[in-house]
C-alpha cells in the first residue's frame, strides 16, 4: 500500500477506541482518587488496605501511573488513527505487569485485598491491555492507523 492510499476506518475501531477510553478512564479515576486520598472514594477500604495502598513505593506508583495514563492516551491516539497508539498501549501493558509484580509478588497485596476477586480482576485488566495493544498493532499493520 502506498502512502497516498487511504484505508477506510472500520466501524470496530470506533467501538474499541471508545470502550478502551472508557475502560482506561475508570483506571485513571481510580489512580487519581487513590493518590489524592479522596475520603469518599477510599471509605470502602479497610484501614489495612488503606495502609497498603498509601504505602506503595514511588516506583510502583509511577508504573501504575504509566499504565493508566498510557491506556487513556493510547485510546485517544487510536481514535485519532495515530500509529503511535501501538507502542503507547504496549507501554501501558508493560507498566501494568510491573505494578502487578509489586502488588502480588513483592508485597502482601493479595493477602490485604483478600479473596479471589482481585486476581480475577487483575487478569481481566491484563487481558484488556493485551487486547488493546494487539488491536492497535493489527490496525497499524492493515494501514488503518498511520
Amino acid at each position: 500500500m502506498t502512502e497516498a492510499q487511504v484505508t477506510k476506518t472500520p466501524w470496530h475501531l470506533w467501538v474499541v477506541g471508545v470502550v478502551g477510553l472508557l475502560w482506561s478512564a475508570m483506571g485513571a479515576m481510580d489512580y487519581v482518587m487513590t493518590e489524592m486520598r479522596n475520603e469518599g472514594y477510599m471509605a470502602k477500604f479497610t484501614p489495612e488496605q488503606l495502609e497498603y495502598y498509601y504505602g506503595f513505593p514511588t516506583w510502583a506508583v509511577a508504573t501504575w501511573a504509566v499504565a493508566v495514563w498510557c491506556g487513556v492516551v493510547g485510546a485517544v491516539l487510536l481514535l485519532l488513527r495515530k500509529r503511535v497508539a501501538e507502542p503507547v498501549f504496549l507501554a501501558s501493558l508493560i507498566a501494568m505487569v510491573l505494578t502487578t509484580i509489586y502488588s502480588y509478588g513483592m508485597s502482601n497485596g493479595l493477602e490485604v485485598a483478600g479473596g479471589a476477586f482481585p486476581l480475577i480482576f487483575t487478569a481481566i485488566i491484563f487481558l484488556v491491555a493485551v487486547g488493546l495493544w494487539l488491536y492497535a498493532r493489527s490496525m497499524r499493520a492493515r494501514g488503518v492507523i498511520g
